[in-house]
């Protein structure tokens, strides 16, 4: 978890990542040290939302709504990922539990569905800046998310709706950003690193061989330090022009490419998120509001969600309408 604390001059200075520490203790302890109408902006490398196909499916409308319900009554079994083909259904729909034979023709027999983007969200899809998102409820794969939506909501937003519910709003089912940051309390959104690559100047060049995959080559993305090194200065420069403080470690760790361990992508990716979300509150990018007034838009805010940063394309109104 990286972190960055605002000065009265509006400026931010941001610290290296530490550990998060038990995850279903993160929201009580932020909560503890908040002051009375401060805002504490909080994002999550996972996905927050249903793929509206899947949602109309079960018959839910509102995402907030159910979360707190998910892995109780009709819905227990939803956060244990189905074992057998036979057991993937609507209230149990995470697949596989494990590697074998499994195969995504499985996920949308059992699901219903004609597709894997049946089974992404409107934000997970391809654009001209970054390739699909991995859908939710495929749980194999190095990109696979699954897994870590799991345990975000089971650990620690649906807990927290259920017992802080007056104290944290989750953007933007609760409503628009400035809304909610001027209301105080937490403020939680989705934060997708390979989104804020882009806007913070990050490059991963990628082989046209390997877009398909799971990752790029370990030369190339950010698993290899030299890659991560190679963005250092683009980090910097954005730090600079945004008035953003880096304290030393932070700073020498970007420079040195978080080191060569095997899991350095991960303060590395951190520090991305927390840029990427400073760069959203200092309004040098638009956090990426539904257009509610659009047909569907309400419908997919109260769904599906977005993540942060993310354009809101032209043609919105025809991907808010898929059946």
């Amino acid at each position: 978890m990286a972190q960055a604390k605002l000065a009265v001059d509006g400026s931010y200075t941001a610290s290296a990542p530490t550990p998060v520490g038990a995850p279903e203790t993160l929201i009580p302890r932020l909560l503890e040290l908040q002051s009375a109408r401060q805002a504490i902006f909080l994002g999550f490398d996972f996905p927050i939302g249903l793929p509206l196909t899947y949602a109309q499916s079960c018959g839910v409308d509102d995402f907030l709504t159910l979360l707190p319900q998910l892995g109780q009554g009709d819905w227990h079994d939803f956060y244990h990922p189905a074992e057998e083909v036979s057991e993937i259904r609507l209230t149990r729909p995470f697949y596989p539990q494990r590697p074998g034979h499994a195969r995504q023709a499985h996920l949308l027999s059992g699901l219903g569905v004609h597709s894997m983007d049946d089974l992404r969200r409107v934000c997970e899809l391809p654009h001209s800046g970054r390739r699909a998102a991995a859908p939710l409820f495929w749980t194999l794969g190095g990109q696979q998310v699954g897994k870590a939506a799991i345990s975000g909501w089971r650990t620690v937003l649906g807990p927290a709706l259920k017992k802080h519910a007056g104290r944290i709003a989750i953007w933007p089912f609760s409503g628009t950003l400035s809304e909610l940051l001027s209301s105080g309390g937490i403020i939680v959104a989705e934060t997708y690193p390979a989104e804020f690559y882009k806007h913070l100047g990050a490059v991963f060049p990628v082989p046209k061989e390997r877009l398909s995959g799971d990752f790029p080559p370990s030369g190339t993305g950010k698993r290899s330090q030299a890659a991560r090194v190679a963005n250092s200065t683009a980090l910097l420069n954005w730090a600079k022009r945004s008035r953003v403080t880096l304290q030393p470690q932070l700073e020498e760790a970007i420079k040195n490419g978080f080191g060569p361990s095997p899991s350095a992508e991960d303060p590395f990716d951190a520090t991305i998120g927390l840029l990427g979300i400073l760069n959203v509150l200092l309004e040098q990018r638009s956090p990426g509001e539904l257009p509610t007034t659009e047909p569907g838009g309400e419908r997919l805010r109260k769904i599906e969600g977005w993540i942060l940063g993310q354009e809101v394309p032209a043609s919105y109104s025809r991907w808010s309408e898929r059946p």
